[in-house]
């Protein structure tokens, strides 16, 4: 249960002084329905005002703060705006330009002849100066409330910056004193104040203070996840130590060897599950490494061992492909697999889950739907998880929660993540690397054009189609807007069926039907179409060996890791395969910087680095679509200064001293209620 003294922070945004019932809803906007939300609101910028004595030019798109006299009023006709026409002390003259019928207003602020200071962004209007909407009109008695530096925070419509300034300090007045969790030693050689002053103080732009609140979300974190991985290890689990019957048999019929990689990280597996602890472990390998295979060889272990096995897909196109991908691979081995995703109904699921609490069923692929509650296995014994940062840890958890004992738990992406990120996401698993890609795998040509060059595309892609070649074309979105977007999937396709007709061009996105979505993808693997249209559902997972050339429209607006995930999806065959990143004309510089980092590598490591710096952890790992919680504080620049500091902090409170029973523990508890850690790993009771 929650500390009673934090109560006032976690309360509904209506009881901070000066919010009602229809600001609430405009802050909800901004994701912020509580105190706390508020509190952690923390600035974007700062804006720095310049007092002037007289105005100068060498001042324009400066904010500045200047003493002046009304002289004129223009009154504003239709679009124009309201103005009050001014003088400096030096003779200078100014326009305070007021919009949207704002002439009355004005005139009760700056009354003619009366001095008046004011501040705000200085522009140039024809040869005029001008000030739009001041952001300060004060008498010259009251010049010293204006800031001369102002915090700056993200704003939803009908919130000014001032109006939120205010609501924030109202929320940090709710803010109780709380005994300190950081290691004393830490925190003198810093010199950071104490909890609640650093929070006043990070609203004041201090960097020290804000410093301090990324590292208290960073320990949090990181309590959280070595609370996770103690609490996993003193579980009951049971040895899955195989037989070799099924791994072998399958290893020596495959076409091909495994990589010294692959054998690499199976071992590592499998000497986890021979282990009565539960297995934890992060399995990273690049697009195309083949993870698929090592997990498979895992749940064969399981099964082997008379145990089943459950493989957790983000999607059901991921899903039903790991299906195919697996029966195909398994071929005569006598192994019952089965898929369960949120489409089956009916008879057809009754006899599914009767089967697979029977025992009748050795491995169960789906989607969140084989955690439902009305999901019962038999004796479940290892979760994979695919595209292991679509998940949460609760929703591991809860499919951990299906077996009579702890499950080991095999979590998979295909999205490398820089260590630091890993750390902070994953710290309570080990990690396995498979750094090497099968041979005879082509590596992706990567080309960056301008839509200008459609027609030229267009030429290129009749060619490539004609050939005997398939193509993906990808768009950011579903359907166009009103400003006649084109890079939308349904558009293009219509487009591209003009060109080539409607029996060569197949389309597949998130807003279709899924047995839609299916026939579409099974057409296209059956090279009964040739171009397929789609958003980035995707992404991941599959899987056409004749596709060999991907084409990404708007590519400015996607991800690095977007980007190198629908990469991917070619070069699974063995032609020459190229993936052609079309641009904008406005490209911003960090745009500017992703299409050409991708033009330069196909490493996923040194491109996931480099995501990371550019967008951030949340986007990253794709967890805004997710759910998960993602830093509020803590930044991708502060990171890998305060990360490896707050996983020593965390790891000395519970290894020496006392851990959450002791006297910081008990601070660290309010710090882990705080930050909402204990809502996502439910294991404060254990410390």
């Amino acid at each position: 249960m929650r500390p009673e003294l934090l109560n006032p922070l976690f309360a509904e945004l209506t009881a901070v002084k000066g919010i009602g019932a229809t600001l609430a809803r405009q802050l909800a906007r901004l994701k912020l329905t509580r105190a706390v939300d508020l509190v952690f609101h923390l600035p974007v910028m700062a804006i720095d005002r310049v007092r002037l004595t007289t105005l100068d030019a060498a001042y324009v798109d400066r904010t500045v703060t200047v003493e002046i006299e009304p002289m004129t009023y223009e009154p504003g006709a239709q679009r124009r705006p309201f103005k009050v026409q001014c003088r400096d002390v030096g003779g200078n003259w100014l326009a305070l330009a007021y919009f949207g019928g704002g002439g009355a207003y004005a005139q009760k602020l700056l009354p003619l002849h009366q001095k008046r200071v004011v501040s705000g962004r200085l522009e140039r209007y024809g040869d005029m100066l001008q000030i739009a909407h001041p952001d300060y009109v004060v008498a010259p008695a009251d010049a010293a409330t204006i800031p001369m530096r102002e915090p700056v925070y993200g704003l939803t419509e009908g919130v000014t910056n001032k109006r939120m300034g205010a609501l924030v300090a109202a929320a940090v007045e709710r803010a109780p004193v709380l005994a300190e969790w950081i290691e004393p030693s830490v925190l003198a050689k810093h010199g950071w104040p104490a909890w609640r002053d650093a929070l006043v103080s990070a609203h004041a732009l201090h960097t020290p203070s804000r410093d301090r609140l990324a590292y208290d979300e960073l320990l949090a974190n990181q309590l959280a996840l070595l609370l996770v991985r103690a609490d996993t290890r003193r579980r009951r689990g049971r040895p899955l130590a195989g037989t070799g019957k099924l791994t072998e048999t399958l290893v020596a019929w495959l076409p091909w060897s495994l990589t010294d990689a692959q054998r690499r990280v199976s071992g590592e597996i499998a000497g986890d599950l021979a282990q009565a602890s539960p297995m934890l472990r992060l399995l990273q390998g690049d697009v195309g490494s083949g993870k698929t295979l090592v997990a498979l060889l895992a749940m064969l272990v399981a099964v082997e061992s008379g145990a089943q096995a459950a493989l957790l897909a983000p999607t059901e196109i991921l899903a039903r492909q790991h299906l195919a991908t697996l029966q195909k691979t398994l071929g005569d081995l006598p192994v019952r697999i089965a898929v369960l995703t949120g489409r089956d109904k009916g008879r057809a699921r009754e006899d599914l889950l009767a089967r697979l609490a029977a025992g009748e069923i050795d491995i169960l692929i789906g989607t969140h739907a084989i955690f439902q509650e009305t999901v019962h296995y038999h004796d479940l014994g290892l979760v994979v998880i695919d595209e292991q940062h679509r998940f949460g840890v609760a929703q591991r958890l809860l499919l951990a929660a299906k077996a009579r004992v702890t499950p080991h738990l095999l979590a998979m992406t295909a999205t490398p993540i820089p260590r630091t990120l890993a750390l902070t996401t994953y710290g309570e698993m080990d990690v396995s690397q498979i750094d090497e890609l099968p041979p005879g795998r082509v590596p992706i040509e990567t080309r960056v054009s301008s839509t200008e060059k459609l027609n030229d595309v267009f030429a290129g892609l009749r060619r490539h189609i004609e050939g005997g070649g398939q193509a993906y074309w990808v768009c950011p979105l579903v359907e166009g807007n009103e400003q006649g977007d084109e890079a939308a999937a349904e558009t293009r396709a219509a487009h591209l069926r003009q060109q080539f007709g409607d029996a060569r061009v197949g389309l597949v996105h998130g807003r279709m039907k899924p047995a839609d979505k299916d026939a579409a993808m099974a057409a296209f693997a059956a090279a009964e179409t040739a171009i397929l249209v789609a958003t980035t559902v995707i992404e991941v997972g599959v899987d056409v060996p004749n596709a060999s050339l991907m084409i990404v429209e708007a590519a400015e607006r996607f991800g690095l890791a977007q980007l190198h995930q629908l990469r991917g999806r070619v070069g699974r065959g063995t032609a020459r395969s190229v993936c052609l990143l079309l641009r904008g004309d406005n490209l911003t510089e960090t745009a500017t910087a992703r299409l050409k980092l991708m033009r330069e590598t196909n490493d996923g490591f040194r491109i996931a680095e480099e995501d990371l710096r550019l967008r951030g952890a949340g986007e990253i790992l794709g967890v805004r679509q997710s759910g998960e919680e993602i830093f509020r504080i803590a930044d991708p620049d502060r990171l890998p200064k305060l990360l490896p500091i707050a996983r020593d902090d965390a790891r000395l409170l519970l290894d020496r001293d006392g851990g959450l029973d002791s006297p910081r523990g008990a601070a660290a508890r309010n710090l882990l209620y705080l930050f909402e850690r204990d809502a996502a790993v439910g294991l404060l009771r254990s410390g």
